[in-house]
């Protein structure tokens, strides 16, 4: 058993333009994205390749009609806005009013971190070269989820599986998972409900706007489980599970242990390997009263009459996953999840300030309690939901996350070298390596790119031509660097993998 599985996330930043309130969010966006590919020399030449996307089709067996889909889930649409493909093998690109990072494939959670974090430098990198265009105001950046106007967006995790895994399976063992573990990766929030109407802190920025259990939709009726059925892989061999419920975060840690921890239970999922669900009364109900106690306290019903609490919810998992480590064995990133999960629950029942350091909504939380026995706030009061706001800011000048870091207070766990280093360099191990070294290569020989394929503009050929990496491993530096090293051009690259 093991945390590595193919796998990686999606950021969509919130955004403000400084002094202008009424500023239209899709061209602010529009101005960072093309502001960083004009400065790092990225061609506008290849774009996003939407022809095998398929995001109405559905988990339980069905295409939803594009005729009652709402436009926002048509995002195999070419809306026309800024959208380029980065040296790393990652996606940058605007997503309505959001600039959106997509990270490239990983396959393990610590290259999440570092894949994920190098997309926050790649935003603030953007932003700081739009505000040197002629006309354009500073914009600021916030790796969050709320606007305080009852507007949410999304930070997605996206996890391969097997495809003969059923989906009632999926479903029921990870809606109990899905909605106790915003303990750990909650990026808390002041105000409680869409409209933030309640004074209160809570854990999860994306709680309150989850309305049902299972669904198609993430713009709005967000489900738990997301149903999109789209693997951007063999369909035959495998599954995407679309993750649509964790909160962006800032903390290493947090990041890790969200794609660690479900990586594991994955792992059992796929072994049939977890006893009976613990099936929740009501999943979202029990979703939003987890969220709304910062003491961890509060008991959600079971559908069975009994109660339980989110720390049971989650010792539940673990428990089962250290068996299964035992039975099946294991690896050093796996051992070190598992008891980086353990830890943090144990210290987490003891008193959640112990985890001050290392989760996003303790840190968060914790600034918030000092201004306000200091300056004797009350939760209503606009300076804490400045200071809210002000915790995202990307700018390593600006945003509190990174003062908290600069000062020492927040544990790391990549060095900011190796992260740096991820913002040109793509992932040795998965497909994204020949994605990312095509582009760096042969830009402007490429006319078109997406995870599953590369289409190269040749000469001599009458038409484009479509290299498919349906295999997510394979396309790796173990594969093709040798490759790379001998070809001095795109038509003999294409020539050498196709015979053509």
């Amino acid at each position: 058993m093991s945390v590595r599985r193919v796998q990686g996330s999606e950021v969509e930043y919130g955004i403000a333009v400084q002094g202008q309130p009424q500023a239209n969010p899709m061209v602010a966006a529009t101005h960072v994205v093309n502001a960083y590919a004009a400065a790092n020399g990225l061609t506008r030449r290849a774009r996003w390749d939407y022809e095998e996307e398929s995001p109405l089709r559905d988990a339980r067996g069905f295409d939803l009609g594009r005729d009652v889909a709402d436009p926002s889930q048509l995002t195999d649409e070419d809306m026309g806005l800024a959208n380029i493909i980065l040296t790393n093998g990652a996606r940058l690109y605007v997503d309505h009013a959001h600039p959106e990072y997509s990270s490239p494939e990983v396959t393990n959670p610590l290259d999440v971190v570092r894949w994920e974090k190098a997309g926050e430098l790649v935003m603030a990198r953007g932003a700081r070269l739009a505000a040197r265009v002629p006309g354009v105001a500073p914009i600021m950046l916030y790796k969050n989820n709320v606007d305080n106007k009852g507007a949410a967006y999304g930070s997605h995790e996206n996890y391969l599986m097997r495809r003969d895994v059923p989906f009632l399976s999926i479903v029921q063992q990870l809606t109990p998972f899905f909605v106790s573990r915003q303990i750990i990766t909650g990026a808390g929030r002041v105000g409680q409900r869409q409209d933030g109407s309640v004074h209160a802190f809570q854990i999860s920025q994306r709680s309150d706007y989850f309305e049902v259990e299972v669904g198609l939709e993430t713009t709005l009726k967000r489900p738990i489980i997301n149903t999109r059925d789209e693997p951007h892989a063999d369909p035959k061999k495998y599954r995407r599970l679309h993750v649509i419920i964790g909160d962006a975060n800032l903390s290493e840690t947090s990041i890790y242990l969200k794609h660690g921890t479900t990586s594991l239970v994955l792992a059992m999922i796929e072994a049939d390997a977890l006893p009976a669900p613990l099936m929740l009364a009501d999943p979202v109900r029990a979703l939003h009263q987890i969220s709304y106690d910062p003491t961890l306290r509060t008991a959600v019903k079971l559908a069975d009459g009994r109660t339980i609490t989110a720390l049971e919810l989650q010792g539940h998992y673990l428990e089962h996953a250290k068996k299964f480590v035992e039975t099946e064995g294991s690896d050093e990133q796996t051992d070190d999840v598992l008891a980086r999960w353990e830890s943090t629950l144990t210290r987490l029942a003891d008193d959640p300030m112990n985890l001050v350091r290392e989760l996003d909504w303790v840190a968060k939380l914790a600034l918030l309690e000092q201004y306000r026995e200091r300056d004797g706030l009350d939760w209503d009061h606009a300076k804490l939901h400045l200071i809210d706001l002000q915790y995202h800011d990307i700018r390593p000048e600006r945003g509190l996350y990174h003062r908290l870091v600069a000062g020492g207070r927040i544990e790391r766990l990549l060095d900011d070298e190796t992260i740096a280093a991820a913002v040109t360099e793509p992932p040795h191990d998965t497909r994204a390596y020949f994605r990312g070294r095509c582009l760096e290569r042969f830009a402007a020989d490429i006319a078109a790119a997406s995870w599953d394929s590369v289409i190269f503009d040749l000469p001599g050929y009458d038409s484009l031509q479509r290299v498919p990496t349906m295999e997510p491993l394979k396309g790796t530096a173990e594969h093709v660097d040798g490759l790379f090293g001998q070809i001095h051009s795109a038509t003999e690259l294409f020539r050498a993998i196709t015979g053509r």
